[in-house]
C-alpha cells in the first residue's frame, strides 16, 4: 500500500546514516574532522584560547562522554545546553541538540541544526543535519532548498536524491521527482529501491510507457524476482489492460506462489474490479500463508464482514475464510474467537457456543469469551448453564459489574426475584458512571415487582381487570427504586415505561405515568412495541381511547401479533369503543398464543352481558 510522502520522509531519518554519529566520543560532531576546535591542539594553544570557549569545550566534551559511553542523554543534554549558552555559536554543541531531538522525535531540532549551519556552511555534516531537522519538524518546503544543495554539494549518497524527489512529490511536482531519479541512476546505475520509487511516480504521471520500459530493464536484470513482475502488473492494471495484468501477477506467482505481495496485489486488482469472488478466493490464499501475520488476517476478514448485505452475499467464501483461519492457527484465541463469531452471525450457534466455551477453558481466558457463552446459552433458554458460567465468571473478574447483572437476570429468569435483587444491589458496588447506576437500580425495581407477583400471581390479571384494586404498599420499594434509577439517569427508557405501565395498573399518577410513557416511546423512535403498548394502555386508562387504540394497532403490527398481552389489551380498547366483535377477535387470538383462558372467559362473559344490557335499553 501507498505511504504518505510525509511519512516517508519522517521514515527516512532513521533510514539514513547520521555521519557525526560514527565513531567515539572524538567524533561526536564531525566523522572527517575533530570533534571540537581544542582537541588535537599542545596545551599552550588550548591555554591561550578564551575562557569561555574552553568552558563550551569542556562542556561539550563530557556531554559526549555521557551520551556515547554513559548512554545519559538527558544529563548530555544539559550538558550540550549550557555549552551553547556559554558560547551561542558552538557548532558541535548545536549540532548535537538538533541530533537529540530528532533521534526523539522532538520538535525544535531545526532551529539548533540551522545555527551549527551558519557556523561553517561549506560543512556538509552541518547542512545534512540541517536538512534532517527540517524534514523532523514538517517544513518540507525549506527542506526542499537545503536537499537541492545536498544534491550539489553531497552527490555521493543516493539517499540524498530519494529525500529530493520525495519533497519534490509533496511539493506537487511529480516531474521534477522524475527528473531527479533519472540523475541517480546517471550518477549510481540502478538502485532497486529508487527504481521502484520512479515507477510509482511514472504511474502516477500516467508515463505507461516509460513506466513498462523500466520495470521490464528490471526483469531483465533480475528475471527471477517477484517484485518486478508485481510492478509490471500494476502498471498494465493502471493502463486498463486487465488480462495482461492478471498474467503478470500469475507470473510473480508462478516464481514464488507464496509471495505476499503478489497475492495483495492481485486480490487488490480483483477488488477494485468488483470481482469480489475471485478477490475472496485469493484472500483465501494469503490466509493459508503462513508469512502472513495474524493480525493482517484477521483486519481483512473483520473488512470483508463490516458490510451486512457483503457478507450475506458472500457468505460461502467468506466461511472459508475462516475456516482456514482457525485451521491454520488452532492455538491462537483470536483466531477461534474469530470463527466462533463467525459461526454465530452464520447462526450455528451450538458450534459457536462449543468454541467459545473451549475459550473460557484457557489457561487465562478472557472476560469475553464467558460473554459470549453467557449470552448464548440465555438465548438458548438453558439456565442452568448460564447460572454455572456466570459463577465462574464471578470467580474470575468479580469487579466487572455486567457479570453481577447476569447473575441477577438468571435468577429473575429462575423465578427469584428476592435473589436477583440481591445479585443486582452488588453490580452497584461496581458500576462506573450514573447511567449504568440508573439502569441497575431500574432492574432492581423490576425484580422487587416481581416479588410482588411471586406473591399474588393475580396481581396483574386484577389490575387489568380492576382500575386502583391494587393497594400502593405493594409496589412501594419498586417505585422508590424507579425514581432512583430515573434521577440518575432520566432517560433510561426501559424505567420509563415500566414506571409508567405500573402505575396505570394501579390507576394512580396518570398524568405523570403519560409523560413517563410518551418519552419512552419518543426515546424508541416508536419503533418498541411494548412501549407503545404502555403509552396506549396509560391513555386508555385516562379514559382517551380513541388516541389509545391508535397507538395499539401500531404496537401490534411491530409486534407481529405475537405477545398475548399485547393482543389482549387491543381487544379491551375496542370493546371500550364499542366494536365488540373485534374486541372479541383479538382475545380469542390472545387465548391462542398463551394468555389465561379464564380471564378472557370472564372478558367474554362480561362482554355479552353488557351487549344484552344494551339491547334491552
Amino acid at each position: 500500500m501507498r505511504r504518505t510522502v510525509a511519512t516517508l520522509l519522517l521514515g527516512a531519518l532513521f533510514a539514513s546514516a547520521f555521519a557525526a554519529g560514527r565513531g567515539g566520543a572524538a567524533a561526536g560532531a564531525h566523522a572527517d574532522r575533530p570533534a571540537d576546535n581544542t582537541a588535537g591542539m599542545p596545551a599552550g594553544a588550548a591555554a591561550g584560547m578564551p575562557a569561555d570557549t574552553l568552558r563550551s569545550a569542556d562542556c561539550y566534551l563530557e556531554g559526549i562522554r555521557l551520551k556515547c559511553i554513559d548512554g545519559d542523554t538527558t544529563q548530555a543534554e544539559r550538558l550540550f545546553d549550557e555549552a551553547v549558552r556559554r558560547d551561542s555559536t558552538y557548532a558541535p554543541a548545536l549540532f548535537e541538540l538538533a541530533r537529540i531531538r530528532i533521534d526523539g522525535g522532538r520538535r525544535g531540532a531545526s532551529e539548533y541544526a540551522r545555527r551549527a549551519w551558519r557556523q561553517d556552511t561549506t560543512d556538509k555534516w552541518y547542512l545534512r543535519i540541517y536538512g534532517q531537522a527540517l524534514l523532523s519538524d514538517g517544513r518540507f518546503g525549506e527542506a526542499l532548498g537545503v536537499y537541492r544543495r545536498l544534491v550539489r554539494t553531497d552527490g555521493n549518497d543516493p539517499d540524498n536524491y530519494r529525500l529530493l524527489a520525495a519533497l519534490y512529490e509533496q511539493d506537487g511536482q511529480p516531474y521534477a521527482a522524475v527528473v531527479t531519479l533519472d540523475s541517480a541512476d546517471v550518477r549510481f546505475g540502478r538502485i532497486p529501491y529508487l527504481g521502484a520509487m520512479k515507477r510509482r511516480l511514472l504511474l502516477s504521471t500516467r508515463q505507461y510507457d516509460r513506466a513498462l520500459e523500466e520495470v521490464r530493464r528490471a526483469i531483465g536484470e533480475a528475471p527471477h524476482d517477484p517484485a518486478h513482475r508485481c510492478a509490471l502488473g500494476d502498471i498494465y492494471a493502471a493502463r486498463g489492460d486487465d488480462s495482461l495484468a492478471v498474467a503478470a501477477y500469475g507470473e510473480a506467482l508462478k516464481i514464488d506462489s507464496t509471495d505476499i505481495r503478489a497475492l495483495m496485489s492481485l486480490s487488490d486488482f480483483y477488488g477494485e474490479r468488483r470481482n469480489y469472488r475471485a478477490q475472496l478466493g485469493t484472500s483465501q490464499r494469503l490466509f493459508a500463508n503462513e508469512r502472513v501475520p495474524l493480525e493482517a488476517k484477521i483486519r481483512l476478514f473483520e473488512r470483508y464482514t463490516a458490510d451486512v448485505r457483503f457478507y450475506r452475499e458472500y457468505w460461502p467464501q467468506i466461511d472459508a475464510l475462516a475456516a482456514t483461519l482457525a485451521i491454520r492457527h488452532p492455538d491462537e484465541g483470536r483466531a477461534t474467537e474469530l470463527y466462533a463469531r463467525h459461526l454465530t452471525a452464520s447462526g450455528e450457534l451450538e458450534q459457536a457456543l462449543a468454541l467459545y466455551k473451549i475459550l473460557t477453558r484457557r489457561e487465562r481466558p478472557d472476560a469475553e469469551s464467558f460473554r459470549h457463552v453467557i449470552d448464548i446459552e440465555s438465548y438458548m433458554q438453558h439456565p442452568d448453564s448460564v447460572d454455572r458460567y456466570v459463577d465462574r465468571a464471578l470467580e474470575l473478574f468479580p469487579e466487572m459489574p455486567e457479570f453481577h447483572l447476569s447473575k441477577g437476570h438468571v435468577l429473575l429468569y429462575m423465578k427469584q426475584p428476592a435473589k436477583a435483587a440481591k445479585a443486582y444491589r452488588r453490580s452497584l458496588r461496581y458500576a462506573a458512571g450514573d447511567s449504568l447506576r440508573g439502569v441497575v437500580w431500574g432492574l432492581i425495581g423490576d425484580a422487587l415487582h416481581q416479588q410482588v407477583e411471586a406473591a399474588d400471581s393475580t396481581y396483574e390479571a386484577r389490575a387489568v381487570e380492576t382500575p386502583g384494586g391494587i393497594p400502593r404498599r405493594a409496589m412501594k420499594r419498586a417505585y422508590e427504586a424507579y425514581d432512583r434509577s430515573l434521577e440518575l439517569h432520566p432517560d433510561n427508557a426501559a424505567t420509563l415505561n415500566n414506571y409508567a405501565y405500573f402505575l396505570s395498573l394501579e390507576g394512580r399518577d396518570l398524568e405523570r405515568a403519560l409523560k413517563m410513557a410518551e418519552r419512552a416511546t419518543e426515546l424508541t423512535e416508536g419503533n418498541n412495541a411494548t412501549y407503545l403498548d404502555t403509552h396506549a394502555w396509560v391513555l386508555f386508562r385516562m379514559g382517551r381511547t380513541a388516541e389509545a387504540k391508535r397507538l395499539q394497532q401500531q404496537a401490534v403490527v411491530i409486534d407481529g401479533q405475537r405477545s398475548p398481552g399485547l393482543l389482549v389489551h387491543m381487544g379491551d380498547i375496542l370493546e371500550a369503543l364499542g366494536e365488540r366483535t373485534m374486541a372479541r377477535f383479538w382475545w380469542r387470538k390472545a387465548a391462542e398464543n398463551g394468555y389465561d383462558a379464564e380471564a378472557i372467559a370472564r372478558r367474554f362473559e362480561r362482554s355479552r352481558a353488557a351487549e344484552a344490557a344494551q339491547k334491552n335499553d
